[in-house]
């Protein structure tokens, strides 16, 4: 696939306009969004991907397309799973409904900033050692793993939230403000600037979706190494992740075997990373340093099939047990 540079413009010229919708209709005017109105904004931003897909099948074909809904599915889908710690730092930091909108977004523009650095470095290594998708695919199932035990475990999104180390050292150097200051992130006072909860708030949400990239951006390339649709997939799953929080805040508990579906969907990315590793093998303590003719390749169609099937099987069933939970709650 040759990306045109006109294509990462073009893509650049949606990301601003998102941004530019959402800075001057939301975020200038802070206001907790109604269910209409996520629910809204949240089909939108789906039938904007699904638009997107048709130009990329337009441009490069099928096959890219098919990557590129995949990818989008499964960033959506591990995104989901942010939404429970945005939920923490949003809940810890005591942030007020009416400013939450603003914080969301521009965490979310960090996010995508670090998530491009992290994608071209990504894709640099993948072009230059084909190996790299051995430690992909470990680390997925690893991953994955975890998912899964913590589905059993019961673990949910409760607890407590702890600050990670780029936001403890940013409250040990500068100056911050004891409470919220309206909508501000600085705020300037006896010939001092001081940075806002706000501020903070912003820069948890931004490191800590840095954290979930080391899970989601793998995945994707283990459907596609393409980085033009990596970034992508990003784009479309993290603009959208804003109004998401404000339409599943009150049913993410309603998701019970979310957990066991991403850990599906990891294990399947995972061990199709490890098979495309061993089929392009270059390793020489592996068959000599060629590829292994076994090894099967796994198409796009399946992995789209996988990851509709696991998303819609986990949703039901979550819905279902959900439902059967609350009428033995009001049995009793």
């Amino acid at each position: 696939m040759s990306v045109d540079p006109l294509a990462w413009f073009a893509l650049a010229v949606i990301v601003t306009g998102l941004l530019m919708v959402d800075f001057i209709g939301h975020a200038r005017k802070p206001h907790p969004p109604s269910m209409h109105e996520a629910a809204g904004w949240t089909i939108g931003y789906i039938c904007l991907a699904v638009a997107y897909g048709l130009a990329v099948w337009r441009s490069y074909g099928r096959t890219y397309a098919g990557q590129f809904y995949a990818g989008w599915l499964t960033e959506w889908s591990l995104s989901v799973d942010n939404l429970f710690v945005f939920i923490l730092i949003l809940s810890a930091f005591r942030v007020p409904r009416d400013f939450q909108q603003k914080a969301l977004l521009l965490g979310i523009v960090i996010a995508l900033a670090l998530r491009l650095v992290f994608i071209l470095l990504g894709a640099a290594l993948v072009s230059r050692f084909s190996w790299v998708f051995f430690i992909f695919g470990v680390w997925l199932l690893w991953t994955a793993f975890s998912q899964i035990r913590e589905a059993a475990s019961g673990g949910s999104d409760e607890g407590e939230y702890e600050e990670n180390a780029f936001v403890r050292a940013v409250r040990r150097v500068l100056p911050i403000t004891d409470g919220f200051v309206g909508n501000r992130l600085l705020y300037r006072h006896g010939g001092r600037t001081y940075l806002t909860p706000l501020f903070v708030v912003v820069l948890a949400l931004g490191s800590a979706d840095l954290m979930f990239a080391f899970d989601s951006i793998p995945a994707i390339f283990g459907i596609t190494s393409q980085a033009f649709l990596v970034f992508a997939c990003n784009v479309f799953a993290l603009m959208g992740l804003r109004q998401l929080f404000f339409l599943v805040d009150a049913l993410l508990s309603k998701l019970v075997y979310l957990g066991y579906g991403l850990g599906v969907i990891l294990s399947f990315i995972g061990v199709k990373l490890i098979l495309e590793a061993l089929h392009s093998n270059t390793l020489p303590f592996i068959n000599g340093g060629r590829g292994v003719g076994w090894a099967p390749e796994i198409s796009v169609s399946v992995s789209l099939g996988v990851i509709v099937v696991t998303l819609a099987l986990t949703v039901v069933a979550s819905l279902i047990r959900s439902a059967m939970d609350e009428e033995d709650a009001g049995e009793r």
